[in-house]
Formats: C-alpha cells, structure tokens, sequence
C-alpha cells in the first residue's frame, strides 16, 4: 500500500514537474525568442542595406567588412560585464534597458553619411548589443534544468534563422522605398526595422520575471518544485566560485569560445556577404530577398530536430562537430559549383549546419562550466566567439576586394569551421578521459 502510495506520488510529481515546465517554456520562450528575432535583424540587416548603401555612400568591400565586423569588437568588450550587471540586477531591467539602447541606435544608422559614421555606428551598436544573447543563455539556466538545456537553447536560437527568412524578404522590400520624405530605402529599413525592438525593450519590464521565486504566474507549489530542481542541479555542482581572472585564463573556456567561432563566423559572415554574393548573379533586390530567405527555412527546421535528438541520445560532442563539418563542406562547395541553383543548395548545407550546432554547443558548454562560472563563463565564450567575427567578415572583405570572387572570400569562414571541429572533438575525448579515470 506504501509503495503505491509512493509510486503514486512520485507519478503525480513527475506530471507536476512537467506542468510546470510547460508552464515556463509557453511563458518564456516565445517573449525571448520574438526579442532575439529583433536583434539578429538589427545586426543583420546591414547586410541587405549595402545592396544600396555602400553605392550611396561610397563604401568599398573593405570598408563594409569592417564596419560589419567592429560591432563584435564592442559586443565582446562589454559581454563579461553586461553578464555580470545583468546576475546584479536582474534580467528584467538589464535586458529591458540592452533592448531600448540598441533600438535607437540601430534606427540612428538611417543618418550615416559616410565611411566613418558608419564604423562608428556599428561600434555602437555592438556595445548595446553587447550582454543580450550570452544574458539570455545564462537567464535561461534560471530556469531550466541541465537535461533541458540543448532543446530550450535549439528552441530559444531558432530565432536567428527565423530572422534571416523573414527579415530578407522583408528587408529587400524596404529596399524599394525610393526618396519617400526624402530618404532612401536602405534609411527606411533601418528606421522601420528598429521600431519593434523599443516597443519590446518596454514590454521586458511587464512580462519577464528575473527568477521562479518572483514570478507571479507561478503559484505557490509549482515554485517550489522548479526551484527544488534547479537547486538539485547546483548542489551536484561542488566546484569552488572561481574569479573572473581565472575564467579568463581558463583553457577549456577558450578553447569553448574557439569552438562556438565556427558556427558564429558562420552566421556572421553569411548574414554579412550571403545577399551580396547571391546578387551577383544578376538578381533584383526582392529577387535577392526570397532566395537568401531559403537557406535560413532549411536551417530553422533542422536546427530544432537535431538538438532534441542530441537530449535524446545525451550526445553532445558528434552532435556538435558533425553539423560544424557541414558548415565548411558546404562554404567549400559555393567555390567548386559556378551556377545559382547549386550555390544555394550549398548554402543550405552551410547554414543547417550554422544553427543545428547551437543546441548541442550550449549544452556541452554548460555542461563544462560549472553553475559557479556560468555567468562570466558563458560571456567569456561569447566574447571569444565574437572577437573572431570581426576577424572573419573584415578578411571576406579584404579578400573581395582583392579578388572580385565572393566564394573564395568566404574561405576564411571555412578555416574557423574545421578548427572547430578538431578542437570538439579533443575536447569530448578528454572528457571521456577524466570520466572513465575518476570511474577506475
């Protein structure tokens, strides 16, 4: 009778936990993922503005490349204490606040003038951006369990590529705005495209709550249940608080953000040189728009099945390194095939492989990282990641100018992705070291 009674409660238990988690993910995720979708379209979008801008102001592929990637530079200076300010004082007002600033800014760029204005800008840009997407990872393990994380952050990430194939579309349209009120169209998407972002920025401050214990829309029980779990999970964690000088020099947290640079340079790189390089073709503007939308579709609907198959398995390393393998195989197949149709079957293979590595790359991160270094720990690969996507569109680029050949710029991009892999791969094998010595 007891052991029914037990089984009994540990079912009613379990259909509790998994109430609650529901519960959390439909109030969370769809609020945090609209707000991604906002910032990867304000940093992005410059990629469609050069289709008109960089005529209009005069901007050389060299110039473009390092306006593009200066915003990282801003972006990885101010992560670890965005982070930080963020674990201080509370998701709600910082994420609010990093979401209001860089609204403005990004509508701020319809008034560049000029090669200076515009690296300056986008340096602005970076350091109000800075702190969002690796704030986000570190809020996100608030609230959800180590088991969860790979298919929350798939689920969170799917954002980006959403971004990109409706942003692109969307942006190409803009484009057509020809001098309305004086301005051209590339002004117009910039001014347009920022709006959601405020309106968000604002909405933060009545939807987020900064832990399960404040959150209003939890009751009493189901709070308690979310917080036994997630305190389980620190408890398992006996590892000393370390300082922010040694996550600094910490080498499996730089060799992390070695790894997280493939997929990163990736997804800068192509969101960067992907609607220029299919333009030259011979394509129009909205023509340009639906086709660089198709690569990201195909991301977006991997990304997701790839990263519950990783929970599934409790497989991280292979899920992470194989779709980093597809990242070059597919960069290297736009340099080998001449026609358009190929090009964007091999940018689809480049960008599934961009965004199905994020679920399982955050997992194993914070696997890695202990709950005691999670904040500047997850910062720290972020920045990492970042420094390296500045280095990346800056060299495509130099390269272009150099060349004229847009595959063959985007080569560098290759590189970061097939160190990546090596580096996983050695990092999951000395893993499985420790783990089997610590068993013996």
């Amino acid at each position: 009778m007891s052991g029914e009674t037990v089984a009994g409660e540990t079912i009613a238990s379990t259909i509790d936990r998994a109430a609650v988690m529901r519960r959390v993910t439909w109030r969370l995720l769809p609020f945090l993922m609209l707000c991604y979708l906002t910032s990867v379209v304000d940093r992005v979008n410059v990629g469609f503005a050069a289709l008109q801008m960089n005529k209009d102001l005069g901007l050389s592929a060299s110039i473009f490349g390092l306006g593009g990637g200066i915003f990282y530079i801003s972006f990885c200076l101010l992560a670890i204490p965005s982070n930080l300010a963020l674990a201080r004082f509370g998701a709600r007002i910082w994420i609010a606040r990093l979401m209001i600033t860089w609204g403005v800014i990004s509508g701020c760029m319809a008034l560049v003038t000029g090669p200076n204005s515009f690296v300056a800008l986008r340096f602005l840009l970076g350091a109000a951006e800075a702190g969002f997407f690796p704030g986000i990872i570190l809020y996100l393990t608030y609230w959800f369990p180590r088991r969860e994380r790979a298919r929350i952050v798939a689920i969170f990430m799917i954002a980006v590529p959403m971004a990109n194939f409706l942003g692109s579309p969307i942006s190409g349209a803009l484009l057509g705005i020809e001098h309305f009120m004086g301005l051209r169209g590339w002004q117009w998407m910039f001014i347009v495209e920022a709006v959601p972002t405020v309106l968000l920025g604002f909405a933060c401050l009545a939807w987020l709550s900064d832990r399960p214990g404040t959150a209003v829309w939890l009751d009493e029980l189901q709070r308690r249940q979310l917080e036994a779990s997630l305190a389980q999970d620190e408890a398992d964690d006996r590892t000393p608080k370390p300082s922010v000088w040694q996550i600094l020099r910490n080498p499996g947290i730089i060799l992390l953000g070695l790894v997280y640079a493939g997929s990163n340079t990736a997804s800068t790189g192509l969101t960067l040189w992907q609607p220029q390089l299919i333009k030259a073709f011979g394509l129009t503007n909205t023509e340009t728009g639906l086709l660089n939308a198709l690569p990201f579709l195909a991301g977006a609907c991997l990304m997701v099945w790839w990263s519950r198959r990783s929970d599934r398995m409790g497989e991280r390393v292979w899920h992470a390194a194989i779709p980093l393998a597809m990242i070059g195989c597919g960069l290297f197949g736009c340099l080998v095939v001449k026609q358009l149709a190929p090009t964007i079957l091999m940018l689809c293979v480049a960008i599934i492989g961009t965004y199905a590595v994020k679920g399982p790359f955050w997992a194993f991160a914070t696997e890695w990282l202990s709950s005691r270094s999670a904040a500047p720990g997850i910062a720290y690969v972020n920045a990492i990641a970042n420094l390296m996507s500045f280095v990346a569109p800056f060299l495509v680029g130099i390269i272009k100018d150099k060349t004229g050949n847009y595959p063959l710029a985007l080569m560098p991009i290759v590189g970061f992705a097939l160190l990546a892999v090596v580096i996983v791969l050695g990092m999951g094998w000395a893993k499985r070291r420790v783990a089997r010595a610590s068993m013996a």
